[in-house]
């Protein structure tokens, strides 16, 4: 019942079908603070690797330990968390993530932590790892990413419903 990251980078990708304007609900834990992890969104179609996640959809980041430019609900390095309402280590917590054409609202415990729109002013981007800046597309594929072998995030649940 439950899905864990191990191992290195990787991605998991739904690939049955791409969503257009839904609320992604994720359930998870983190075993440590700086656990890694994040939900792809607006992938243009099945990420035949993981950085093609990284530069073709956006990450919503799963990281306790980070800066507010890649804490968990951030959009990695585009658009920053105003708050850090994720649970300390072992306890479950649920991520939404509102699609809405080229807006992105993400929730954390119920707080609203990010609302980012795909043509808003973003960082420049510095390093090599960082998402090629630039709009997705209003309909896309989700997954989720493993990060690095010391990361293990625990998902019970995932699932999509459109919004009204």
């Amino acid at each position: 019942g439950l899905l864990t990251t191990h191992g290195g980078m990787g991605l998991l990708v739904y690939e049955k079908e791409s969503f257009g304007n839904p609320v992604i609900k994720v359930v998870y834990k983190v075993t440590g603070e700086h656990d890694n992890s994040g939900v792809f969104i607006r992938l243009p179609e099945p990420a035949p690797d993981p950085w093609y996640g990284v530069h073709n959809g956006y990450e919503v980041q799963i990281d306790g330990g980070q800066d507010d430019w890649h804490c968990t609900g951030a959009i990695y390095s585009l658009s920053k968390a105003e708050s850090r309402p994720q649970k300390s280590k072992g306890e479950w917590n649920v991520m939404e993530i509102e699609l809405r054409g080229q807006t992105t609202i993400v929730r954390v415990n119920g707080v609203k932590v990010n609302e980012f729109r795909g043509d808003q002013p973003v960082p420049p981007r510095t390093k090599w790892f960082e998402p090629v800046r630039g709009p997705r597309p209003d309909v896309g594929y989700i997954g989720l990413q493993n990060h690095d072998q010391g990361s293990h995030v625990y998902f019970k649940e995932v699932s999509v419903r459109p919004l009204p």
